[in-house]
């Protein structure tokens, strides 16, 4: 008998371990503007100004920064059994968890999913003040919303297959001729995605990325750490993606974790939404504008801790978008795509 996947809705949170929490407090709080849920002395619990879930994001103390958990919502808490139905029958071991395992969280189910990661699949969840309207309360630079999680993977077509059993649709990809995948970015809700899958040694946590209102935001951000002279934290952009069509920034808190800040992507909420392909010969589809991206942006990222919190090993991947990026750089800084000395165009929707 054929069991079926859990009706996921969306990304739900994240669990972040850092080495130091006034640290992190400093740089989510009150350089990034997130809502603080909860305190305790060792956990902080945060949200966006439109969420009214308890939390998107946990900043746990620990004593190695990592990845301790990705947290999917699933519509209704029959999901969360089926979830424990679904994975127990594809011999995945099930961990129940009791409500109150993670403060503000209802019963819930945790895996460690086939590429590695640590997940928890849940529905019932405390409800706080939802602050769309409290202008009084907004920063210049407000955050609305989780949007997406970011993972790197060795092998990006077992992910992608993954993920679509799971019923997941995929908005974009990058791919070459020969029919390697390089990145697919997977969707639940009704924008570009909730997963992006990036090819690298893995598993690893490539970046959480959080959702404003307008680019503007953005760009105040930046401005603050200006100010701060805090601009270090800054590790690529402010800028616009080829893939997904969003305005972007990427920023390295004090543990390193990546985190992006994210604007303006597209709706894909019709059940023929096509998908973009890109090459990945075409600069474009990191940077729309054709900057060079940064090395560390394709070589570093977070480590992944198991269920019992113990590092999960890495495996190297052998297919490397950076080794392909085909990247010219001019004088004035920016980078422009070449073959054979033409430049690359580029159209929304097929991009092979």
């Amino acid at each position: 008998m054929t069991v079926s996947p859990p009706d996921v809705i969306r990304s739900g949170y994240a669990e972040l371990v850092v080495t130091d929490l006034a640290a992190a407090r400093w740089f989510y709080v009150d350089v990034l503007g997130l809502v603080v849920t909860a305190e305790q002395p060792d956990a902080l619990y945060l949200r966006g100004f439109e969420e009214y879930l308890h939390h998107s994001l946990v900043l746990r103390l620990g004593s190695v920064p990592a990845l301790a958990r990705l947290a999917y919502r699933v519509r209704g808490q029959s999901q969360v059994d089926a979830a424990a139905r679904y994975f127990a029958s594809r011999g995945v071991p099930v961990r129940r968890v009791p409500a109150g395992a993670t403060l503000g969280i209802g019963e819930a189910v945790r895996i460690v999913d086939p590429l590695g990661f640590p997940v928890e699949f849940f529905y019932d969840a405390e409800h706080t003040e939802r602050f769309t309207q409290r202008y009084d309360l907004h920063p210049g630079n407000a955050i609305t919303r989780l949007d997406h999680f970011n993972v790197m993977v060795p092998d990006v077509r077992a992910g992608h297959d993954y993920y679509r059993r799971l019923g997941f649709g995929v908005s974009e990809t990058i791919e070459d001729d020969a029919d390697n995948l390089y990145a697919a970015w997977l969707y639940r809700k009704q924008t570009v995605h909730d997963i992006a899958l990036t090819g690298g040694a893995g598993p690893r946590l490539h970046h959480i990325a959080f959702a404003t209102a307008e680019r503007h935001q953005i760009l105040h951000t930046c401005d603050m750490l200006g100010a701060l002279n805090r601009e270090h934290h800054i590790e690529r952009g402010p800028g616009r993606h080829g893939v997904s069509n969003a305005f972007y920034l990427y920023l390295r808190d004090p543990d390193g974790h990546r985190i992006e800040i994210y604007t303006t992507d597209y709706y894909t909420g019709d059940p023929d939404n096509p998908t973009v392909r890109w090459s990945v010969d075409d600069n474009r589809r990191r940077s729309f504008w054709g900057h060079a991206v940064v090395p560390s942006w394709y070589t570093d990222g977070s480590v992944v801790l198991d269920l019992d919190g113990r590092p999960v090993p890495v495996r190297a991947s052998e297919v490397r978008e950076a080794e392909r990026t085909g990247v010219v750089v001019g004088a004035d800084g920016f980078a422009v795509a070449t073959e054979a000395g033409t430049p690359r165009s580029v159209k929304l929707g097929n991009q092979l």
